[in-house]
């Protein structure tokens, strides 16, 4: 079940893409022999491995999984290690499934998902037990729910004639996390419900010291410079998954928590009860520091003024959410909309990877470059399938076919000629990119077939760009 929606029940692993070139470049079986349970025993053995060496262990253990396997098996687990593999069966349309199978509401099964974190063990008990089964799921503290999702709006006139007068909030672009506590244990997990309580001890202190006994949050924890401007996203990320030296690290980079949501508050679940109930014992029990700022309004000149000053503050955007909603984890319905600050780029595709699954036989994932003037050629800022239409990719196949220079496996190498428009929503630093920058959530708008390669934007533009988020001069 994980491994078709594209996730691995043991989270992170500690495998990067570096490991993950070096062993795809080696044999392939040339017979399928590998069996699911190999695969996931293998996985828990690498997941497992911690200590010095760890690293040259992790890297034996999959790759005498890898020599075991074909080209496709190994592309198929390349990706799923990486978070990367998308194959079209998403964990909403296993859910439908799930509901189609068990004769049971979708709508039951998806709430259920979102109460035991985990798909399959739904499904084992919708299809055991049907509607009883489901039943026996429920709110338990220390035991993270899945997290509720948004859809995009356009903008925010858009997103207030869905909702008619909602709640706005900043959009903040830290960590999203879901705090529990039970008397004097707190427990933290992260958007996969990994438990982080080790690597965040401030946000424990914090959350120890509220006059509750039983409490179950949804918010983010960011990073903030001096002047409280937040700090790039994967900056945030270095508090997470640290071992050692971890009062030194929440000394030397300390996190502050903005929380948006209560989900149970001593003894009283609120999942079912509307936002705006939920809203209000947020603030009931948080003084305003630790939460996120928030303005009710249906005027969308009020609405605009608070994006701006979200904005202004370095934030991503703002967060629009129906007073009435109820939570409803993974879902992302009308009810929680997301109005962001978008950037176009003009880059050159400089190669282009065959897909997998629904996308076989068509090539798929862009790799993507800014114009350098200096030497007259690009520079990678990384590499996207995102947005691709079935006719999009039926066109750049030909078209990219017809530039190709050679082939590196699954890679096939272009002329750099034709340029992309691309949405992103920020740049952030990235070893892994020759420039230091990478694009984030970069997603295909359309091909400008009316300019040529020498119109792309440039690599300055684009730090242009990254200095200007980052408050850098």
């Amino acid at each position: 079940m994980h491994y078709l929606s594209g996730s691995l029940p043991q989270g992170r692993i500690g495998l990067g893409p570096a490991i993950l070139r070096e062993l795809t470049d080696k044999d392939t079986a040339a017979d399928p022999t590998l069996s699911l349970r190999d695969v996931d025993q293998t996985f828990d053995r690498i997941a497992a491995t911690r200590g010095a060496g760890s690293q040259t262990a992790r890297r034996e253990l999959l790759g005498r999984l890898f020599s075991r396997a074909t080209d496709p098996e190994r592309a198929f687990l390349a990706r799923l290690i990486l978070g990367e593999l998308r194959q079209g069966a998403l964990e909403g349309l296993l859910i439908d499934a799930i509901a189609s199978a068990a004769s049971l509401p979708p709508s039951d099964v998806r709430r259920a998902v979102m109460l035991a974190g985990d798909a399959a063990t739904v499904a084992d008990a919708a299809l055991r037990e049907g509607a009883a089964g489901l039943e026996r799921f429920r709110l338990q503290l220390l035991s993270p729910v899945q997290p509720m999702l948004a859809s995009p709006a356009e903008d925010m006139s858009d997103a207030l004639d869905s909702l008619g007068e909602a709640a706005l909030e900043y959009k903040l672009d830290g960590a999203r996390v879901q705090i529990h506590r039970l008397g004097d244990d707190v427990r933290i997990f992260s958007r996969r419900l990994h438990d982080v309580t080790a690597s965040l001890p401030e946000i424990v202190a914090a959350v120890s010291e509220l006059p509750v006994r039983q409490l179950v949050l949804d918010g983010e924890v960011i990073a903030l410079r001096d002047n409280g401007r937040p700090l790039p996203f994967q900056v945030t990320m270095r508090r997470f998954g640290r071992r050692s030296d971890v009062a030194a690290m929440s000394t030397e980079l300390p996190v502050s928590l903005f929380a948006f949501d209560c989900l149970h508050h001593d003894g009283e679940d609120l999942i079912d009860r509307p936002a705006s109930t939920r809203f209000q014992s947020l603030a009931d029990v948080l003084p305003e520091t630790l939460r996120v700022p928030r303005q009710v309004t249906g005027n969308p000149q009020t609405a605009e003024t608070f994006l701006r000053r979200a904005l202004a503050g370095g934030h991503e955007g703002v967060m629009a959410k129906s007073l009435d909603s109820v939570y409803a984890a993974g879902s992302r319905g009308a009810e929680w909309l997301k109005v962001k600050q978008v950037h176009s780029l003009d880059l050159v595709v400089l190669a282009a990877e065959w897909g997998s699954g629904r996308r076989q036989g068509w090539l798929s994932n862009l790799h993507l470059g800014a114009r350098d003037p200096e030497t007259g050629g690009f520079v990678m800022l990384g590499k996207t399938f995102k947005g691709l239409t079935d006719k999009l990719l039926r066109w750049q196949t030909e078209r990219l076919l017809e530039l190709e220079l050679g082939r590196d496996r699954h890679v096939v190498h272009v002329r750099p000629e034709l340029v992309v428009e691309i949405a992103v929503n920020d740049i952030q630093a990235s070893p892994q990119y020759p420039a230091g920058l990478a694009l984030r959530f970069a997603r295909v708008k359309r091909y400008r077939e009316d300019k040529s390669a020498d119109q792309a934007d440039t690599i300055d533009t684009v730090r242009a760009l990254y200095h200007e988020q980052t408050g850098q001069q």
